[in-house]
């Protein structure tokens, strides 16, 4: 049943407080734990969780306690045992959660696993909806600007790769662990020989240990000829036995094999291998991808944060997790309206992010994106900027050599223009001109999309550095949530790892926050020009 707690608004008469001595008491009331109290504790929004617990049954354990104690989890890249401890006997965490008397209430290690596992479980059943941890998010985040003053105008955007807890492998072992898997699931009297043996220690030593490089494909369609086999005990069984395991081992021979001309099944080619593939026998959501270099299995955040250069502190505006193998565009895509609805006007990021269709969406939210550099490969002819074209840039006016076309046109994809051939013959920039002759002119086309991509070439190369100081400063982000855990974290699948991402962002906004309250921020003047004349002081 569920209940909030109005518990820590009551004043106790056994505060611990009330025995301390006096320059001691000075200490706390300047410590943390009552920012964190005041700020975050008292405003976490408990209601959203009622979804969690039945309607009838004991009360639950106070979801502002919880929450905060996951929070300062993150804060501190506690374990467990650590933060239990911590929650029985350091004075600082009781007022920060409203117990004011050390040792007045406790909690188990397992209210705390069945609370994450309802917030898993509920992130699992509503994968489209907007998840209880974000919403949190977004209500401190509330408490934060109004707090700092914060001005929202100008964003910037990033996102950085992770792992969920498993291990970097290969096709073989992969495919042992899902094999091992599948048969410990299939009733010891219904195995064959072949497939008990896969259970011996020998086996895997046989297997991942002593074969050679040269034989790597051979043991890998050995592995997926007894994975055939353990999927034709399985779908024997009763569909609701072993179904986890039998959607895994299909999928690993669907994505892994492929059947010769006799019916067996051998193992595909490296190339052949989509980055979607499966990743591991425990993680069906994990995904394959190499950028800038490094490859990694596992998912992406995408993070926003302010930028302005009035702000005193930065706070992260917006975050997302999605399997790595979402190009970024499609990210910032899906994330604009809420990134707009944090009040962002300017957005800040690399060239990941750059896309005709994302400068338009960013367009509908009143958007406009700065890139600090492009991907691709700039034109070696001349570009669409070297060519006149009208304010709308749907007509070319006129080309780089001075010449005015005989006749434009436009479609959905290209505008076109014809010019004189005698005059493009005689050009000194024929060699570099796009243009096509014809038999009676020189048709030059030009995709709209060049046309967009060479406008965003040039206010790149014109303020580069500009963009460049907006945005650099959440790469210290990134390395902030990865020395708290974020590179690889304690759990497995999309749901659980937002719900752990989405508490390590809380958790970084929370510590900035504290750090501001305490005035360990420099502050920044406001740079805007002053009203009225400026006069000498006398």
């Amino acid at each position: 049943m569920f209940r909030e707690n109005t518990k820590h608004e009551q004043e106790s008469l056994l505060d611990t407080s009330t025995w301390m001595d006096k320059s001691v008491k000075e200490k706390l009331g300047k410590s943390w734990a009552p920012i964190f109290y005041e700020n975050v504790f008292s405003k976490i929004d408990e209601s959203p969780f009622a979804v969690l617990y039945s309607e009838n049954g004991a009360p639950n354990a106070p979801v502002n306690t919880l929450m905060s104690l996951e929070i300062m989890k993150q804060m501190y890249n506690m374990t467990d045992i650590e933060l239990m401890e911590r929650y029985h006997f350091d004075y600082l965490i009781n007022v920060a959660i409203g117990q004011r008397t050390l040792g007045e209430d406790t909690i188990s290690e397992r209210t705390l696993y069945n609370f994450r596992e309802r917030l898993y479980k509920h992130t699992m059943e509503h994968p489209e909806s907007e998840t209880l941890m974000f919403g949190q998010f977004k209500n401190l985040l509330g408490v934060f600007t109004e707090k700092t003053g914060q001005k929202m105008d100008a964003q910037r955007i990033d996102t950085t790769m992770f792992m969920s807890n498993i291990k970097k492998s290969g096709r073989i072992s992969l495919a042992y662990d899902v094999l091992v898997k599948s048969v410990r699931a299939i009733p010891e009297e219904s195995r064959s020989d072949r497939l008990q043996a896969v259970l011996m220690p020998s086996f895997k030593t046989n297997i991942l240990y002593k074969s050679k490089t040269s034989e790597a494909g051979d043991r890998l369609s050995q592995l997926l000829r007894l994975g055939a086999e353990a999927l034709d005990i399985l779908n024997a069984m009763p569909e609701d036995n072993a179904r986890d395991e039998r959607r895994i081992l299909t999928r690993l021979l669907d994505e892994q094999g492929k059947p010769d001309i006799n019916g067996d099944i051998n193992a595909k080619g490296k190339k052949e291998i989509s980055s979607g593939s499966l990743q591991s026998a425990h993680d069906e959501d994990a995904t394959y991808r190499i950028k800038a270099g490094e490859s990694q299995s596992g998912y992406v955040l995408e993070i926003t944060e302010t930028c302005s250069k009035g702000n005193d502190v930065q706070l992260i505006t917006d975050y997302n997790v999605a399997p790595n193998t979402t190009a970024d565009v499609d990210i910032v895509k899906d994330r604009m309206p809420a990134i707009s609805a944090a009040g962002c006007k300017d957005l800040y990021g690399d060239g990941g992010f750059y896309g005709e269709d994302v400068i338009e969406r960013a367009a509908e939210e009143g958007i406009t994106i700065h890139y600090t550099d492009m991907t691709g490969i700039e034109p070696k002819k001349l570009s669409a900027s070297d060519f006149k074209m009208n304010e709308t840039g749907n007509k070319i006016e006129g080309c780089p050599g001075g010449l005015e076309p005989t006749r434009t046109g436009e479609c959905k994809t290209q505008v076109t223009a014809h010019f004189d051939k005698s005059a493009c013959e005689a050009c000194p920039l024929r060699e570099q001109c796009p243009g096509k002759a014809n038999k009676n002119d020189v048709t030059v086309r030009i995709p709209k999309k060049s046309i967009e991509a060479a406008k965003q070439r040039d206010a790149i190369k014109r303020d580069c550095a500009v963009n460049t100081s907006y945005r650099a400063g959440i790469e210290g982000t990134n390395h902030a949530l990865k020395q708290k855990g974020l590179g690889k974290l304690k759990v497995r699948g999309l749901a659980k790892c937002k719900v752990v991402c989405g508490l390590k962002v809380i958790a970084q906004n929370v510590s900035r926050f504290i750090n501001y309250m305490q005035g360990k921020y420099k502050h920044k003047f406001d740079k805007s020009p002053t009203k009225g004349e400026l006069c000498p002081i006398q």
